[in-house]
């Protein structure tokens, strides 16, 4: 009677018509490993039937060339199932199911020896506590962010301008033009009260009086 096979959720079958292998993967971070290459019985039989049909000819050639087929046929029977069963007993030492979650895990990175717990029913302290001082240092970079000035000379009552109404060039800031020395937002002082008024205004905002 044969035995039932674990490793029947994780796996990849990567056989071909030479023969066997398979790739397991870890059912947490995706870590694969895969077996050794088994080269199949039924298909080097077959090939070697189909050698003998091409050297003897006729009728024999016929029936060598029906039992190759049939042994093609059988490789995804018992022959895969050893080979399978190999596989597993070759692989199975770097993975552990965890009772939890049901989840097979590699040894290496998900398993949390101190628990008897994959990683993600119990994560490791470490670990763990490595991610939390990351989270930990984006929020109070924010809040320090937060409270930091990052405006500190700049005159946020100032209208600002992209370019300089004097020489059109590109303005980057400030008060002057770079390229020219102009004012970047000269103010316009009323003839009747000699208040400042902001480029464009016609009227003056403190007694109203005509600035064109």
């Amino acid at each position: 009677m044969s035995s039932s096979l674990p490793f029947t959720d994780n796996y990849r079958d990567l056989s071909n018509s030479d023969g066997y292998q398979f790739e397991f993967r870890c059912e947490r971070c995706g870590n694969g490993y895969r077996s050794a290459f088994r080269r199949s019985m039924r298909k080097t039989g077959g090939a070697l039937l189909r050698g003998v049909s091409g050297f003897l000819g006729g009728r024999t050639a016929s029936l060598a060339y029906q039992a190759s087929t049939a042994l093609d046929r059988g490789t995804n029977s018992t022959e895969k199932d050893s080979a399978m069963r190999a596989a597993v007993e070759e692989i199975s030492p770097q993975f552990t199911q965890c009772r939890g979650c049901g989840d097979w895990v590699c040894g290496q990175i998900c398993w949390n020896d101190a628990v008897g717990q994959c990683a993600r029913c119990s994560p490791i302290q470490a670990e763990q506590l490595a991610q939390l001082q990351a989270q930990a240092r984006q929020e109070q970079l924010r809040d320090a962010l937060r409270n930091t000035s990052l405006i500190d000379g700049v005159d946020v009552a100032q209208q600002s301008v992209t370019r300089c109404p004097s020489c059109q060039a590109a303005a980057s800031g400030g008060k002057f033009c770079g390229s020219c020395g102009s004012a970047l937002a000269p103010t316009r002082s009323c003839g009747g009260c000699q208040a400042s008024n902001p480029p464009g205004a016609v009227f003056c905002s403190e007694c109203g009086h005509g600035l064109i």
